[in-house]
């Protein structure tokens, strides 16, 4: 085989590796997930990282780099994949001490929120929004505006008059 056969980074050679590894890689990643659509997503992902590495693979590993690759790809998944269930079912399990009525008052309330802060002013909101959940501070918003710290006062003034006249004090 001559050195530009060689080269993964050739366009040819490139697609030979992938018509002679990438169904039995398919494969090898559907027996771990179960699920064809995940299998070709994380080979496609093999395949991509082979192409960004190119010149670092040795032709004669390949196939052993696609399959380190292909299992590390899957294991990441399955980690992420806990991690989420783990936070999913940490959720779960704080809103089983309450009450229904009271799941149902909270989303209510938040829903009216989000409708209240929906309802501002777009420059009201900006600030609003910026100091409440960015967690700026009026001099940081001024400056990131462009405007003084005593108009970002009067909006969230403003914004705040809204909010405690339709849900209450915030």
């Amino acid at each position: 085989m001559s050195k530009d056969q060689q080269n993964i980074c050739h366009s040819k050679t490139f697609e030979a590796v992938y018509q002679t590894y990438a169904k039995d890689l398919r494969r090898f990643i559907f027996f771990k997930t179960q699920d064809i659509d995940k299998a070709e997503d994380i080979v496609q992902d093999t395949f991509i990282t082979l192409w960004d590495n190119c010149k670092k693979v040795n032709y004669e590993k390949v196939k052993s780099y696609l399959y380190t690759v292909a299992s590390n790809t899957f294991l990441n998944i399955v980690k992420h994949e806990k991690v989420v269930h783990k936070y999913q079912q940490s959720i779960s399990h704080q809103h089983t001490n309450e009450s229904p009525e009271f799941i149902m008052l909270e989303k209510e309330f938040m829903d009216k929120l989000q409708q209240t802060i929906d309802s501002l002013p777009d420059k009201q909101k900006e600030v609003f929004l910026l100091n409440r959940i960015e967690k700026k501070k009026y001099r940081e918003i001024a400056e990131q505006l462009g405007i003084s710290v005593k108009a970002v006062e009067k909006r969230m003034h403003s914004a705040l008059l809204v909010l405690r006249e339709q849900i209450g004090n915030v």
